[in-house]
């Protein structure tokens, strides 16, 4: 079994892809769907419980949730997030972008601690450690929209979504090179 401190050899890089991939496919089908209700529904719920997925199966891979207790907090807030989203639904989209907002604050933070705590195991975290603070910063910016007078849609997280996209494409790319450096040096 693998320890926290010793990781499966391109597990990170690898989880890092598939990220930004699903990330991706969640933006064109937001996209796509424009102002439908019903898919823009179903989407702002599958976007958390996917978060919470890929945490849970990240953290297992790296030791289990005990010894990565970021990654089990960010479960547990971003399921109750995607409950969130389904009351919110209910109750407007002004509603709905403040329960994204406050989530991409939180997972933001747990995020940034993930990446610090993983600087020591990995390397090249600073993408990772960037990509918590500036989510965190764009929960702040989503609660304040979620107080304005225009409605939000599902396109005002896209651009959240983006980001997080090529914040994990970068950071695999950029473990990938690191890789290489180490197997070439």
């Amino acid at each position: 079994m693998q320890s926290h401190t010793s990781p499966r050899p391109n597990w990170l890089q690898s989880y890092y892809f598939t990220r930004a991939i699903f990330s991706i496919v969640w933006i064109a089908t937001a996209v796509l769907a424009g102002g439908k209700p019903l898919p823009a529904a179903v989407l702002l719920v599958v976007y958390p419980l996917w978060d919470a997925l890929a945490n849970l199966v990240d953290a297992r891979v790296n030791g289990g949730l005990k010894v990565n207790p970021s990654q089990a907090l960010n479960v547990v807030v971003s399921i109750a997030t995607a409950l969130a989203v389904v009351v919110a639904v209910y109750n407007s989209t002004y509603a709905v972008l403040a329960v994204f907002g406050a989530w991409a604050i939180l997972s933001g933070l747990l995020q940034l601690y993930t990446g610090v705590r993983r600087w020591r195991a990995y390397g090249t975290q600073w993408v990772m450690i960037l990509s918590g603070a500036q989510s965190a910063l764009a929960g702040g910016f989503m609660l304040s929209r979620s107080l304005g007078t225009v409605a939000p849609t599902i396109l005002d997280i896209v651009p959240y979504a983006a980001f997080g996209a090529f914040y994990f494409l970068f950071s695999a790319i950029w473990l990938m090179v690191a890789t290489y450096r180490k197997a070439h040096a």
